[in-house]
């Protein structure tokens, strides 16, 4: 891990279990799903278009965006399916919406942190295709099938980084409370943290 940092949980360090994905392994798969979306579009008459999930998603799509080679827009939106900590509250709201009006001319790929319920992606593919969107794909750095609500089950991304268990993840864009997004890796959260 890296010199810790105090946060208000305490000393960084002493607040992660274990590194679960490092920078290194990061670095490789922003660069595989580079290579993928570029084999997807490559022949597309359309223009493409990152969309940011904020804003969990913003360190993760600033990599990959310096990666793909084709010629790429973005834009941002964001959503919220959580109240505080841990527990999700099970309803989508749209805090920041996307206002284009030439959805109808751009391939989207919606990027996300994390997909784990599956609902709040699956709401925003049938949103952004309900309003026009040529073609929308998901793209998610990490994927969390056992959390997978059972209607969604078989719900999956286009693009996918890496599955991980079912355990509570920060760094790298993921937060908790708004800290330790800033890590370089993704790292398992001690339950001692948030079961306060």
């Amino acid at each position: 891990m890296s010199e810790a940092k105090n946060t208000i949980y305490g000393n960084t360090d002493d607040c992660i279990e274990r590194v679960l994905v490092s920078a290194e392994q990061i670095d490789e798969i922003t660069t595989r799903i580079a290579a993928e979306i570029d084999a997807t579009y490559k022949d597309s008459e359309n223009r493409l278009l990152l969309l940011c999930i904020l804003k969990g998603s913003v360190v993760f799509m600033g990599d990959l965006m310096k990666k793909i080679k084709t010629p790429v827009e973005i834009d941002f939106m964001k959503v919220s399916s959580y109240h505080s900590g841990t527990v999700s509250s099970g309803k989508v709201n749209i805090m920041l919406d996307i206002h284009r009006k030439d959805l109808s001319e751009l391939d989207i790929v919606i990027v996300e942190d994390i997909i784990d319920s599956g609902r709040t992606l699956s709401y925003l593919v049938n949103y952004l295709k309900l309003n026009g969107a040529a073609s929308v794909r998901c793209c998610t750095l990490l994927d969390k099938p056992e959390r997978r609500d059972s209607e969604l089950k078989d719900f999956k991304a286009d693009f996918v980084g890496c599955v991980i268990p079912d355990e509570f993840v920060i760094g790298y864009g993921l937060d908790y409370d708004e800290q330790f997004r800033a890590l370089p890796y993704v790292g398992i959260l001690k339950p001692s943290v948030y079961e306060k």
